[in-house]
């Protein structure tokens, strides 16, 4: 592949990966909107809780992490991928998102509650109807683990 020069300061393109990270990704609104469909209601990005969770299913006391694949490490996955420049820093930055994940999600079960995640990649109708069912039951899972 041709080799094109990056014509953003590192500050400016720090900005636009920063940008990315956000709330509202499109997977999130695909995973948000095919759960609306089923029935579910939920509120969004809660502040209060552990890692502020995408959804938060006040109903069943669930609550749902939508992992973009290569800012959350999704191992194994092909959309996960070490950028080749900076490679030492994307390890770190990563395996850093990868401990305040866990962290999260330890400290919203030992709250009691149950914790769902689902993968950018994973998202498709018959995984979201699998996430519906553990959404109103109680074993936090994530769906990459035991479908």
């Amino acid at each position: 592949s041709m080799n094109l020069v990056d014509k953003l300061t590192p500050l400016q393109r720090s900005k636009n990966m920063a940008a990315i990270k956000g709330k509202d990704t499109k997977p999130e609104l695909l995973v948000r909107r095919a759960l609306h469909r089923l029935g579910f209601r939920y509120r969004l990005h809660e502040k209060k809780l552990s890692g502020k969770p995408d959804l938060v299913f006040v109903k069943y006391n669930s609550v749902l992490f939508i992992h973009g694949c290569f800012w959350h490490g999704h191992q194994g996955c092909k959309d996960f991928r070490i950028p080749k420049t900076r490679s030492e820093w994307w390890e770190a930055k990563i395996a850093e998102n990868r401990q305040k994940d866990q962290r999260n999600a330890e400290g919203l079960i030992k709250a009691g509650w149950n914790v769902q995640t689902i993968w950018e990649c994973e998202i498709c109708a018959e995984n979201i109807e699998v996430l519906a069912r553990r959404i109103t039951h109680s074993a936090s899972t994530d769906i990459g683990r035991s479908a």
